[in-house]
């Protein structure tokens, strides 16, 4: 009987495995990935907003950044607002 149980389970195991290796584990490292980004900014880094604006961080503030996306076009953004760091 039990060892019915186990090969009913089993299938469900692998695909909890599969799931987690090869959906959840890479998501994990991406998150951590982005979020040192975040606290490695600092003013005068140039960045790519996740509406699609390039500009230079003027301040850094706990919870959002003021970005110059222009001449004297400042906008204030959130935090995670900021998909990437640009080169």
């Amino acid at each position: 009987m039990e060892q019915n149980m186990l090969t009913q389970f089993a299938p469900l195991v692998l695909i909890l495995l599969v799931f987690y290796f090869l959906i959840m584990r890479p998501q994990q490292k991406k998150f951590k990935a982005h979020q040192a980004m975040l606290a490695d900014l600092k003013a005068g880094d140039k960045v790519l907003l996740a509406a699609g604006f390039k500009g230079k961080i003027t301040q850094v503030g706990e919870q959002f950044f003021t970005v110059e996306i222009g001449n004297n076009v400042r906008v204030e953004v959130e935090r995670n607002a900021i998909a990437s760091k640009v080169e």
